[in-house]
């Protein structure tokens, strides 16, 4: 009951479900993600971890970048079915689908770069 209530909750933010869509199947620094969404770098980062909490994301910090990825086949049962779910309903949506190509070219700016103008908002 708690993995489910953990999860609804982590899919019941647009801006949650937007980074999570965003991930795709690849791993994603919060930066990039920062980059996305427009939002403060506190925000991102909590959000970020109501999503790791739920089993929806794995993340792992490397040097001074958090990276992240969806939950793969390791992932709580709920967490899989919660994605499939997600994803199945949201696929066509023109805002993620905007996000998706937003983040392709997000992901091929250099990371130092785009921290130091994060830095500097």
């Amino acid at each position: 009951m708690e993995s489910f209530l953990a999860i609804t909750r982590a899919l019941s933010d647009e801006n949650r479900v937007r980074a999570l869509l965003a991930l795709g199947d690849q791993e994603v620094c919060v930066c990039q993600i920062i980059e996305l969404l427009k939002l403060a770098p506190s925000t991102v980062s909590k959000h970020m971890s109501v999503l790791k909490q739920a089993g929806l994301v794995k993340g792992q910090k490397r040097g001074r970048w958090m990276y992240y990825r969806q939950a793969g086949m390791d992932a709580p049962v709920e967490a899989r079915l919660a994605l499939e779910w997600m994803h199945s309903c949201l696929r066509r949506s023109p805002k993620i689908r905007q996000d998706q190509y937003q983040i392709k070219t997000i992901v091929k700016l250099d990371r130092h770069e785009l921290c130091r103008r994060q830095a500097l908002r």
